[in-house]
């Protein structure tokens, strides 16, 4: 028999047997840890990425939008009301979307294995006879002894136990102990009524306590006491919210492991007059100190008012008409980007052309683009320190005497002048226009002039006058950080302090140098007993010290 014929045999009972095959979809529950977004594990990120519906949890729903397919269903677990849904409500939204066939990641804020929610929606789901998989994350258990400092064990600690502050059964008796080391949730506010019961019940009034608020986030904040004097720090102290304790032997080692909130900048929010784009590097540098960043930008950049010469200048660049092309932005950059790729062209286009560039930035723009600068200042990143290692023209050895310098509208006429004093023919082009930008929003410019942030980052002297011009200036307790002398210098005649000059003009040197600035401050206000050095803070302390 022909295998044709075995298929036309066989096709019509096989097509009386076929079943609709209902497919289900796919669930996950993924907890965000402690607080950190960056502490999400691997396996969390990859299957926010993949999902199709993600139901979080009010707290989460910023985390979601961030890492999330743009196409992806986001719904947060609250009702119409805005408040948080039960737990069954929560289920219900993942079982019916799974039903449909789609990929679900039910996101949970915190440690859902320690508080139990994982436990009851995992039941709800299995009980709907659907398959999922758990991302548990970072413990909140680790996660406070870890960013903390305290340890769980160590000297006499060698048991770890849990409790809630709100279970009405629990035996303090059994807990005083000093083998053990005790965590206890949702007690940051009744850390002196724990005391209390710890200590009538026979655990040592010397006994370490350390309460730890808005763990592994830039606002965390860890008073250190003993069980004893606990009640009297935590009046001092004036902290409130939702936090964890942990009490033990362990909790002393503190003093030697705590390296989260003693970061020279932490929680420092520091104000960069520039655009997201261009803060890029600058605000990772920050992030690495403990900081948080605020863009503002100060310059709108704009297409040139007649774009003709700009279009002759590429022409020319890609008939052999320039010996070198001379970048000291990574506005120009983009500029000539653009135009590339407004003509189809790419970075081949700029083979046998020699490269210079100013400043790491402007290099790195360059090799994004697949440009390796030729020239590139090795003293100061400026037009003068670029002019100190440009080469004099050669008729012998340079067959072409033009260079092509894309700028913006309002460079000065140093490198052009400084070129032509080199021999060298000078094509300079007005790339893009600068112009000042838009007023920040209302509460940003309030911040700005009443002492809201900590500190300020100029990187220019045209981020000097634009931001005083469409904010005002800073108040006089904001540290001022300049990236180099005439920055300094214009700051200064706008009236403004200067506290902190880089050694070399570039980024990675300003936020050194205000990071070495923070440090000073820091150490100097532990070695008076102060709590706080950040200078939006102090302000804030001696405004109630005064009242």
């Amino acid at each position: 028999m022909s295998q044709s014929a075995f298929s036309a045999k066989t096709s019509e009972p096989a097509k009386s047997r076929s079943r609709k095959v209902k497919v289900q979809g796919q669930v996950a529950f993924v907890a965000t840890g402690p607080g950190d977004p960056e502490l999400l594990t691997v396996r969390a990120v990859a299957l926010l990425r993949e999902a199709e519906v993600v139901v979080a949890d009010l707290g989460a729903v910023d985390l979601a939008r961030a890492l999330i397919d743009p196409e992806a269903e986001l719904h947060a677990a609250v009702d119409e009301h805005g408040l948080p849904l039960t737990h069954a409500g929560r289920a219900k939204l993942v079982v019916e979307a799974a039903r449909a066939g789609r990929r679900v990641v039910r996101l949970l804020s915190g440690d859902p294995v320690i508080d139990g929610s994982l436990a009851v929606e995992a039941a709800a789901v299995a009980k709907a006879r659907l398959a999922f998989e758990v991302a548990p994350g970072v413990s909140v258990l680790t996660g406070v002894a870890a960013y903390a400092g305290t340890g769980l064990v160590g000297g006499k600690a060698r048991e770890i136990r849990v409790l809630d502050m709100d279970d009405p059964g629990i035996e303090w008796g059994a807990h005083v102990s000093p083998r053990v080391t005790l965590v206890v949730l949702g007690a940051a506010d009744r850390a002196p009524e724990l005391a209390r019961h710890l200590i009538d019940a026979g655990r040592s009034a010397a006994t370490p306590v350390a309460i730890t608020r808005a763990v592994t986030t830039v606002e965390q904040r860890t008073l250190a006491s003993t069980l004893g004097e606990l009640e009297a720090a935590v009046k001092q102290a004036r902290q409130a919210g939702p936090g964890v304790v942990v009490v033990g032997e362990a909790v002393a080692q503190r003093s030697a492991v705590s390296w989260f909130e003693t970061k020279p900048l932490f929680g420092w929010q520091v104000l960069v007059p520039r655009t997201k784009e261009q803060a890029g590097e600058l605000s990772r540098q920050l992030a690495r100190f403990g900081a948080v960043s605020q863009e503002v930008p100060t310059i709108s950049v704009e297409p040139p008012r007649t774009p003709q010469q700009m279009e002759r200048a590429i022409t020319g660049l890609v008939s052999g008409r320039f010996q070198w092309i001379a970048f000291t932005s990574v506005n120009a950059v983009k500029a000539v980007r653009e135009k590339f790729e407004e003509y189809g062209l790419d970075a081949r286009a700029f083979a046998g052309l020699k490269v210079a560039a100013v400043g790491e930035q402007t290099a790195a723009a360059l090799t994004a683009f697949g440009v390796k600068p030729d020239l590139v200042p090795s003293g100061d990143q400026s037009s003068a320190g670029l002019l100190e290692d440009w080469p004099e023209f050669d008729p012998v050895f340079d067959p072409i005497n033009r260079v092509f310098l894309p700028r913006a509208d309002i460079a000065t006429d140093t490198l052009v002048a400084g070129l032509v004093q080199l021999g060298w023919e000078v094509e300079d082009v007005t790339a893009y226009r600068t112009v000042r930008a838009a007023p920040p929003p209302a509460q940003t410019r309030d911040a700005i002039k009443s002492g809201g942030f900590d500190a300020v980052l100029f990187t220019s002297s045209s981020t000097v006058r634009n931001l005083v011009g469409i904010a005002g200036k800073p108040h006089p307790s904001t540290v001022v950080a300049c990236i180099g002398p005439a920055t300094a210098k214009t700051a200064e005649e706008h009236g403004l302090r200067v506290d902190v000059l880089a050694e070399t003009p570039s980024v990675t040197a300003l936020a050194d140098a205000l990071a070495a600035h923070g440090d000073a401050l820091r150490i100097a206000a532990m070695e008076s007993g102060e709590q706080v050095w950040r200078p939006s803070k102090r302000r804030v302390a001696a405004r109630r010290k005064a009242t």
